[in-house]
Order: C-alpha cells, then structure tokens, then sequence
C-alpha cells in the first residue's frame, strides 16, 4: 500500500498556496503536483493507496475526486482520502509526517498490506516503486528511503545523507543549514526524495513507540529515519536505479518545485525543443482529471495582431485571440486578447489576459484577470512594488494583487 503525504502548504511559493496545499499546485498546463506520485504508484502496480490531507485541502481533495475515482473495490484497488479529522482527540491535527501515518493506523492495518511505501506528494519525478520495493525485500533492511542527488546549496530543504560502499545510510541530516556533499564529489549533496519503505508491523511498531515519545517531532525525517540510521539498518535506494525513461531522455529527472523559481523552471523547461521530461511517455502516463473541454483555439491574422504559440504548451479550451505566445505554458482555459506578447509565462486555469498585455517571466494564478496595457518583466522595481518577485526575477500575479491596483 501507498500512503502519499499531501498535506503541505508549501510556504516557499507564497501567496500561490494561500488557497490551495502545494500538492494540488497546478503543473504542465493540465496536471497537478500530486498526479506524479500517483501515476507512478498506479503505473509501478500499486492499487491500494491512501492520501493524507489536511492543509487547506479542498481543492486538493476535489481533485483526487474527479479525476482519481476509477479504483474499484473489486478489483482489490482503492483510494482512500485521508483528511486530518481529530480521530484520535478533540485538539489533535496531524502534526508531523509520522504522526499523519500514525492517526490512520487503523484504516491502513485493515487493508493488511505487507509492506508501506510512504511517499511525498510535491515532486515531479518519474519512478518505478517496485524496483525500490524489491530491493527493499532482498536487502532485509528496516527502512529504504529513496534518494537523489542535487546540488550541494538546494539541498537544505532536504534530508541528507552519508552512505557507506554498500549503500547503507550511516547519517541522516533533516533540512541541514549547511549540506554536507558527497565524499566523491563536494558540490553534490545525497538528498532523501521523502520516499519510504516498510514492512508494516514494523513500521506500526515503530510509530506507537514515538506516538509515546512526548518530545518528538513525530516526523519521519527528523526522528524516525534518524533513529533507525542509530539503532537499524536503514539502506539508500537510489533514483538512477528505479527512474523511467523514455528514449528522448537524457538523464534522471527529479525536481523539487517549493519555490517559485523552481515551479517556474520546471514548467518553462517542458517548452524545450527536447525537454528534459518526457510527459508525452505512453509507456509512462501521467494520470489526471481529464475535463471536458473544446480543444485550443488560435484567431487573428493580421500584421501585429496574429494568435500564434511558439515553444510552449497551449492546453484545451484556451482561446489565443491575436496573441504572440512564446516559451510559455498557457494551462486549460486560458484566454488571450488581441496585442498581448508573452514570454516565458506560465498561466494557470481560466486566466484571462485582456488586450495588450505584456507579460515576460511571469506566472499568474488561477482564474486572475489582468487588465489591459498591463506590462510585466520590464521594470523589475515596479514588479516588485505592485506583485511578488522572486529572488530569480519570476513575478508571481494573483488576483488579489490586481484588485489592489485598481484600489
């Protein structure tokens, strides 16, 4: 069985999750962060998965309703939604990684899997589990937890972790100021993918012990995979080993987009002429709601009012009317007026660009109206006046920010 932890607002994308937990964070114009790791539980044959919830979930959880209701009991398969619901006192949310698997001891016990593979649902990546899996059974160890590397100055919002030649986990480090490198090459860091496996009494054992410790963060990264590094055996899978990849693929793809920069990245890369991800994969599907919608649209052609889309993803029901598109990432819905010139913009669903728009770097929120005339990306002290700018020059619109300008 799978446990996905959704539950994270993702404070580092700011005003972009004050609505929405970063898991339900829309990603390559018709998906959502979450979809990732459910399409590689789904795709690696895992048919028994529960979802942990409870940061502003509404959206997150509509999702899972819409477009991941195809499981049937029947066929042994199931999806069950997770929301923190004080079932185990009045006063009692979930308070750390650990203690959301904990408080659903019962419902995850009733299924009677084996083992327990506890996922993060905020990563875009694609991953064979019962490769990891079957290492898990062969090695014998108490815990495996999936692991990448990155560059050693984006690892401190990671786990860390020193491995011996035979890939045993010998240090564990959550979230480390200053993340220690690998031995054999200082500028990588060995990063934890917040992918776990168990065998499933001894992971239960495990959080009823800590469910009884009172000074602990009941968190895996923080106290329950250190703890099995002192006193267990903890072994390190590592992603080359497990990534899928398709023939247009150079490499293993693993990304963490908390940040806005990184959300940006990570879409705009998707308009490469060989884009380091292959979401076109049918051999790997990325599963999601799938709306019933007209397919996209482009009108005008005239000299300086032509609807045209270079280098970008247009999904369906967007209207690109006289608009110049490039490099960009238009999601469903969106729709463009006359004069507009986009550059490297990633538009959520249902966002309307009234006429003569100039938007460079930029991504605009779910269901936004810009007004006419409005420029973005040339005046980066304006931006950061009137929008968030990031530290990377991408400037994040939301609709409360427009209504303030006409305020």
């Amino acid at each position: 069985m799978a446990i996905v932890l959704a539950g994270g607002r993702g404070s580092r994308l700011h005003e972009l999750t004050d609505r929405r937990a970063k898991p339900a964070v829309a990603f390559a114009g018709k998906s959502r962060i979450i979809d990732f790791a459910l399409s590689n539980a789904l795709n690696s044959g895992i048919r028994r998965i529960g979802v942990a919830t409870q940061y502003k979930s509404h959206s997150l959880i509509r999702h899972l309703q819409r477009g991941w209701s195809f499981f049937r009991e029947e066929r042994n398969e199931s999806l069950d939604i997770l929301p923190a619901s004080q079932r185990v006192s009045e006063d009692k949310w979930y308070v750390g990684t650990a203690d959301a698997v904990m408080q659903n001891a019962d419902i995850i016990e009733a299924h009677d899997p084996q083992y327990v593979i506890v996922l993060a649902g905020d990563h875009i990546y694609k991953m064979d589990y019962a490769v990891m899996l079957a290492q898990h059974v062969e090695s014998g160890a108490d815990v495996t937890v999936g692991c990448v590397e990155v560059p050693r100055k984006e690892a401190s919002a990671l786990g860390v972790m020193h491995v011996d030649d035979q890939d045993r986990i010998i240090d564990f480090f959550e979230k480390p100021a200053d993340p220690p490198g690998m031995p054999d090459n200082p500028d990588q860091a060995l990063a934890s993918m917040g992918i776990y496996v168990f065998e499933r009494r001894f992971l239960f054992d495990l959080l009823r012990r800590d469910a009884a410790e009172a000074g602990s963060t009941h968190d895996f990264g923080h106290t329950i995979i250190p703890g099995i590094v002192r006193d267990g055996f903890a072994k390190a899978h590592r992603f080359s080993d497990s990534c899928v990849m398709s023939e247009s693929e150079a490499k293993p793809y693993w990304r963490d987009v908390g940040t806005l920069d990184a959300l940006w990245e990570a879409n705009i890369d998707l308009t490469d002429f060989v884009p380091a991800l292959d979401i076109y994969d049918r051999d790997w599907p990325i599963w999601t709601h799938a709306e019933i919608i007209p397919p996209a649209k482009f009108i005008h052609n005239e000299k300086g009012r032509r609807g045209s889309a270079t280098s970008s993803l247009v999904s369906g029901g967007c209207i690109v009317s006289g608009s110049n598109i490039n490099r960009s990432v238009l999601y469903t819905g969106v729709h463009t007026h006359s004069y507009c010139r986009l550059e490297g913009v990633v538009a959520m669903p249902r966002v309307t660009i009234n006429r003569a728009c100039r938007l460079k770097n930029t991504i605009v929120d779910t269901d936004v109206v810009l007004p006419p005339n409005l420029v973005v990306g040339d005046d980066p002290e304006a931006d950061a006046r009137r929008f968030r700018r990031s530290r990377g020059g991408i400037v994040l619109i939301t609709q409360p920010m427009i209504d303030a300008l006409a305020g």
